[in-house]
């Protein structure tokens, strides 16, 4: 399986899928979707209204990565469970997170 994230202009994109009105804010792990892209799973406590789900999300990886509120952006999929994320920074060092990140995370599944 490959890795949730690819190089961007200033950083890295990282694909996600989000459940919102899931209960808690969460990390949840990397998934193979039927089409063959790969996603960071995560969930957060906001409904899908008026874009609380999308700051929810920003915030929510944001803090897990240790970055700056201006260091997330949605750069795809606000009005999809589907999203791009631009993290903005050092490749390298962000994909050296997101590593550290996934390998506390339970086992990759696929849809």
């Amino acid at each position: 399986m490959g890795l949730p994230w690819s190089p961007a202009r200033g950083g890295l994109a990282l694909h996600i899928r989000v459940t919102p009105r899931g209960g808690r804010d969460a990390l949840e792990g990397v998934e193979q979707l039927a089409d063959g892209r790969v996603v960071l799973k995560l969930r957060v406590r906001a409904p899908p209204d008026k874009g609380a789900a999308n700051a929810a999300v920003l915030a929510l990886v944001a803090d897990r990565l240790g970055l700056g509120k201006a260091a997330v952006s949605l750069a795809h999929g606000a009005a999809g469970r589907n999203k791009t994320l631009l993290l903005h920074g050092d490749p390298a060092m962000l994909a050296a997170i997101l590593r550290d990140i996934m390998a506390a995370m339970p086992s990759s599944s696929k849809a």
